[in-house]
């Protein structure tokens, strides 16, 4: 129950801070409405009023001031939003190029801007992590417990029972030398297995031992052997702080596919990796979705359907040709592995701090 709450509570903080970057959403409001005042100028730049907006700075001409009135603005907001959504992701899903394109040439009050579709598709993928993924790693840690305790008794018995059979045969007068060394190998594997018992798990790291050879990304690796809860913690809440960075470094491996180009802007690319990148986060959690409720051939599938998504993108936003779209569509993968790549060093970095 505690990650479901954390799920949903995280579900609704996206849904709040998504709706806060679309100005739009929570604009529109009727002179009506109960707690609004009725001015005649402007309370933000005193222009006089002409209309339901300011034509000067667009601020809604009545503003209200009651705490009813706050939450209808909250819950305009959440649904206009959310009308956008309905209206953007099937284009995301099918027609990806044309919703890039159609946003870099202006039309956007009809869809949720790249940024805010991606904030919102983070918090949601977080919210679907925690409520699927959440209650794994405790059991997994009960079990390699369980299994080393088994392990132990198992081995305590067959010591005693090496015991008995050197006394029976000192008490026959028969040689004892073979039980003894027998004893000694299964009493080192017993004092190793009280070792790992005692740590939960093995989890003694050699500091002088050298994992790779970026100082950060070998401390991270080391923290993460001698204390993986703490630092699979401290992972996760880093990849949630600094999911934004994987778009500035997405950016300049996509510009490369056009290099000089004077057709395709810096801003071109950033629409187009962000919106990407929110298909790609949607496709993770219909993948964690499927884990979670045992549907194991959908991921599988899932797996194949980036390169299509990237190939449809590129054709729809760049307006290339079929084998210009393959070609590009190829390297962009690799592209994407290395950004990742970047991005996932970045994480290490922080871990290590």
């Amino acid at each position: 129950m505690n990650g479901i709450s954390e799920a949903l509570a995280e579900l609704g903080q996206g849904t709040a801070l998504a709706s806060a970057v679309e100005p739009e959403a929570v604009q529109g409001q009727g002179e009506r409405h109960d707690g609004h005042t009725h001015e005649a100028d402007c309370l933000n730049c005193r222009t006089h009023l002409v209309g339901s907006h300011c034509h000067a700075c667009g601020q809604a001409a009545h503003v209200h001031r009651t705490l009813g009135a706050f939450f209808h603005d909250l819950l305009h907001g959440v649904f206009h939003f959310e009308g956008k959504i309905w209206r953007t992701l099937p284009l995301l899903a099918w027609r990806p190029g044309r919703l890039t394109r159609e946003y870099i040439e202006g039309r956007r009050a009809s869809y949720v801007s790249p940024i805010a579709l991606f904030l919102f598709c983070v918090f949601l993928m977080f919210a679907v992590f925690h409520a699927t993924e959440g209650h794994e790693e405790p059991a997994a840690q009960t079990a390699d417990s369980k299994s080393v305790g088994d392990s132990i008794k198992r081995l305590e018995g067959e010591i005693a029972g090496v015991e008995g059979k050197k006394k029976a045969a000192a008490a026959q007068g028969q040689p004892t030398a073979q039980f003894e060394y027998q004893l000694k190998g299964q009493r080192t594997a017993l004092d190793t297995l009280r070792d790992i018992e005692a740590e939960g798990v093995d989890r003694k790291v050699d500091p002088t031992r050298k994992v790779s050879d970026i100082p950060a990304l070998d401390k991270a690796i080391k923290k993460f052997r001698s204390n993986p809860d703490l630092a699979s913690y401290k992972l996760q809440t880093y990849a949630y702080k600094y999911s934004w960075a994987l778009i500035p470094i997405s950016v300049p491996f996509l510009w490369l596919l056009f290099p000089f180009s004077r057709r395709f802007h810096l801003y071109d690319h950033t629409v187009f990796v962000t919106y990407s990148l929110c298909f790609m986060t949607l496709l993770a959690i219909v993948g964690m979705i499927a884990g979670a409720i045992g549907v194991g051939g959908l991921v599988a599938v899932l797996v194949l359907t980036p390169p299509l998504h990237m190939y449809r993108q590129l054709r729809g936003a760049y307006a290339v040709g079929r084998v210009g779209a393959l070609w590009r569509t190829a390297v962009l993968l690799i592209f994407a592995a290395m950004a990742l790549g970047v991005f996932f060093t970045l994480l290490m970095a922080q871990t290590s701090m």
